[in-house]
């Protein structure tokens, strides 16, 4: 079994190198988490850099990342993205061997509930490969993004609040509370973390193990500890820009800079897929937009289409940039949207939004084309994106299996998945990676349900012996 983990722990590292190589990336969120560490580093100031070469403070991005950034910056070089990959590849492995461990404490207990004969090793063992094998999370290992640090943060916190349900002391309430600060100083919706898993370490088992004096007085210390972050990170806030933002703004801009409100609001009313945003949602403002690519949901009226036409023809003449006239006429348009169809608006579009960042193919960040459903334009990219679909359909039935069979944390994990969903599906531009964060709770329980399921047919296997079967005449020691 140690050999068969070493195998795993280095095939899944060798997994993320080749993802590394063969699939770089460097734009978007890379970019601008790299421009930040980077000014980190030499200026000593989480800042951005503009055209000119000046730097521009900024909230835009919690610091947890870039810090981390410029924590390897610092020790391999600045811009130095492969020593990135290796160190988030080593904290990934130290990833999969916690969420082996949670998945053999889970399945110990679960075979005590069930009857079932098990030491916990072959579950912990299982997990491990499904961990390390597991291509939607490797390729972001491999890449300079919040996930793979996040994917640690929510496997701890999983880690961290079984044991202390088991023996509720200090280290692991200080593990805990460290596990999910960090998640929300990596990215805002980490906060939910701790929202769904802190009722978990007020567990019935719990208060009857320790007194309710000494339980809050632990409470009232991690949450203390747990704000204290965000109450710096608030108070830099207001002293450089005089607001209130102790998490990061959800439009990502800087006080003074345009959101793009009336831009923000209608595309909320139409937008469902992946090919919505990387045609309208990315592109707006800086870069062109074919009005062709909008699709007809995106208008009430043909009045209002041709005003689409025109906006956006104005928009690509005028550098691409957005105006407050232009903000202020798709706000209108996305009220018409509503009052012309309420129920698609309000309830249809959020549905096959989530509904699309769930069970899409996880090839954004692969050479594929985005219509990879046209199988007569691109053979084996149709074929290859099918198998990505299936392998992430088989993953969230086996993990919603392994929920149903209501392992310890289920409660906490389920309410994380609803929470996370119900909040994606506000997402004007829905990516598959908005889901990755539930991965890690996909896998354990996907790894309880086979393990589960492979000792109940052994327990239920015919009772029979080959020998006897061969020499029916065989008798005993006993004679009997």
């Amino acid at each position: 079994m140690r050999l068969s983990a070493l195998c795993a722990l280095l095939i899944g590292f060798l997994l993320r190198l080749y993802f590394f190589h063969f699939f770089p990336q460097t734009e978007g969120d890379v970019a601008v988490y790299s421009d930040l560490a980077a000014n980190l580093v030499r200026h000593g100031v989480l800042a951005s850099s503009e055209p000119s070469g000046q730097l521009h403070l900024t909230l835009i991005r919690l610091p947890g990342y870039p810090l981390f950034l410029a924590a390897c910056f610092r020790i391999f070089g600045v811009g130095n993205l492969l020593a990135v990959c290796l160190v988030q590849s080593l904290l990934d492995a130290v990833t999969c061997l916690l969420l082996a461990d949670l998945v053999r404490r889970l399945a110990c207990d679960l075979a005590r509930r069930r009857q079932l004969a098990t030491s916990g090793w072959g579950a912990a063992l299982l997990a491990l490969w499904m961990a390390e094998l597991c291509p939607f999370t490797a390729i972001y290992i491999s890449a300079p993004l919040t996930e793979g640090p996040t994917l640690f943060c929510i496997v701890a916190a999983c880690w961290t609040a079984l044991r202390f349900q088991d023996n509720p002391a200090w280290p692991s309430a200080l593990g805990f509370t460290a596990a999910v600060a960090l998640a929300a100083l990596l990215r805002p919706d980490g906060a939910l973390l701790a929202v769904a898993l802190a009722p978990a370490l007020f567990a019935s088992r719990v208060r009857s193990r320790i007194p309710r004096q000494r339980l809050l007085r632990i409470s009232v210390a991690c949450i203390a500890l747990a704000l204290l972050p965000f109450a710096l990170w608030a108070m830099r806030n207001w002293r450089q820009f005089h607001v209130i933002q102790p998490l990061a703004p959800r439009y990502a801009s800087d006080p003074g800079e345009s959101s793009d409100l009336g831009f923000q609001a209608w595309t909320s009313t139409w937008t469902l897929d992946f090919v919505n945003t990387v045609d309208c949602y990315w592109p707006v403002p800086g870069d062109a937009v074919n009005p062709d690519s909008i699709p007809p949901r995106a208008w009430s009226n043909p009045v209002d289409h041709q005003q689409l036409m025109d906006l956006f023809a104005a928009y690509n003449q005028r550098g691409f940039r957005t105006s407050d006239s232009m903000n202020a006429t798709l706000a209108i348009l996305a009220q018409h949207n509503r009052m012309a169809h309420p129920l698609r608006t309000w309830l249809a579009i959020p549905a096959l939004r989530a509904a699309d960042m769930w069970l899409r193919p996880r090839t954004e960040n692969l050479p594929i084309d985005l219509d990879w459903w046209v199988y007569r334009n691109h053979h084996q990219e149709t074929i290859f994106s099918w198998s990505y679909a299936a392998l992430n359909l088989l993953l969230l039935a086996t993990g919603f299996l392994g929920l149903a069979l209501r392992p310890r944390l289920a409660g906490g994990m389920l309410l994380y998945l609803v929470m996370r969903t119900l909040l994606l599906a506000t997402v004007q531009g829905p990516e598959a990676r908005y889901t990755l964060e539930c991965l890690p709770i996909l896998l354990a329980t996907s790894a309880l349900w086979l393990v589960t399921l492979t000792l109940s047919m052994r327990m239920h296997r015919p009772v029979g012996s080959s020998t006897l079967k061969q020499n029916p005449h065989r008798h005993t020691r006993s004679g009997i």
